[in-house]
């Protein structure tokens, strides 16, 4: 199976595909994750936002790590928000935010929002379907993934500095490099918040991407195919699944 049929597969499986009803619905803003639930969180209450999960062979670049699960070169796109914003300042992150009222959907809000801020061709991008809403109590949104394939890549880059620092591609295999992987721990209020996380050449993706990130992995197979390829990746796991604990500020 190709990446990009398993990753078609993988919304036939969770979420609305594009042969399936309603893919472009609002109603899917507020038909969340049931392993996403957060106590005390009014989905009714909060806003809708929709990123853009975007994987393809996207450069010439291949991955420094080797993965028989998939190909050398496919990538994922990432944006390193601008470090003065007030929300999320320096994360990495998907392409993507809030709803507005002219969108016609979460697709529409993740291709406007894409293209706003790296430029990306909306024409190139195959949109292979939608996820449940997830929540973000953080800044009291319901986020919904939309999983695309880039099947005519175009040029990016940094359109806005004041909001985005960077625009970027990791390859999936470097992803899923046990060498890679950490657990990105953060404390904040007295509270220890846990989340999976990478380190791909000196960047960082962890908190609500890694999250993303982690569960494609894991629910396409190839996180798996990688740590029966790799079984001393068993070793650096934490309780979680994840990789050893790694401090991250907020």
């Amino acid at each position: 199976m190709s990446a990009r049929e398993s990753l078609h597969a993988l919304v036939e499986r969770y979420g609305n595909s594009v042969s399936g009803p309603g893919i472009d619905a609002r109603a899917n803003a507020h038909s969340m994750d049931r392993r996403w639930q957060v106590p005390g969180f009014d989905v009714a209450q909060a806003r809708n936002a929709a990123v853009l999960m975007l994987f393809g062979p996207l450069d010439d670049s291949p991955s420094q790590f080797h993965a028989d699960a998939v190909p050398d070169d496919l990538d994922v796109l990432l944006v390193e928000r601008a470090g003065t914003l007030s929300s999320h300042a320096g994360q990495v992150a998907f392409p993507g935010g809030r709803m507005d009222e002219g969108d016609a959907g979460p697709v529409d809000a993740a291709l406007r929002e894409a293209r706003e801020e790296t430029g990306l061709d909306p024409a190139g991008v195959e949109v292979l379907g939608t996820f449940p809403g997830l929540p973000l109590p953080v800044s009291n949104h319901v986020v919904i993934p939309v999983l695309a394939w880039w099947a005519a890549p175009s040029p990016v880059a940094v359109v806005d500095y004041g909001e985005s620092a960077n625009v970027f591609r990791i390859p999936v295999a470097d992803l899923l490099n046990p060498a890679n992987r950490v657990t990105a721990v953060a404390r904040k209020d007295g509270h220890v918040h846990r989340s999976p996380g990478f380190t791909v050449n000196g960047t960082l993706v962890w908190g609500f991407t890694g999250l993303l990130l982690d569960r494609v992995l894991r629910e396409t197979g190839w996180l798996s195919a990688v740590e029966s390829q790799t079984p001393a990746a068993a070793s650096r796991r934490s309780d979680a699944g994840w990789g050893p604990d790694l401090e991250v500020s907020l």
